[in-house]
């Protein structure tokens, strides 16, 4: 039995909608993260996301136009 996470096959959705020409260091820093769908950026900083290592500005950007794309952005900066 497994006990990972439905993927396109079982919930009808993609397992990642992540852009798909973000870097491989960049993607790999969110799904370690736990960070694999778009939405799930909503819940967190732009500052946090950079804080990975692997994020750098350029992924940062391409995840804002993806996020803004849906009509989405980034959590707001506490402080």
């Amino acid at each position: 039995m497994s006990t990972k996470s439905p993927d396109a096959a079982g919930s009808g959705e993609p397992a990642s909608d992540l852009p798909a020409k973000l870097a491989s260091p960049a993607r790999r820093a969110l799904t370690g993260a736990g960070y694999g769908r778009l939405e799930q950026l909503t819940t967190v900083s732009e500052a946090d996301i950079l804080k990975l290592h692997g994020m750098g500005p350029k992924a940062v950007a391409q995840l804002r136009q993806a996020l803004a794309d849906k009509g989405w952005s980034f959590a707001e900066d506490e402080g």
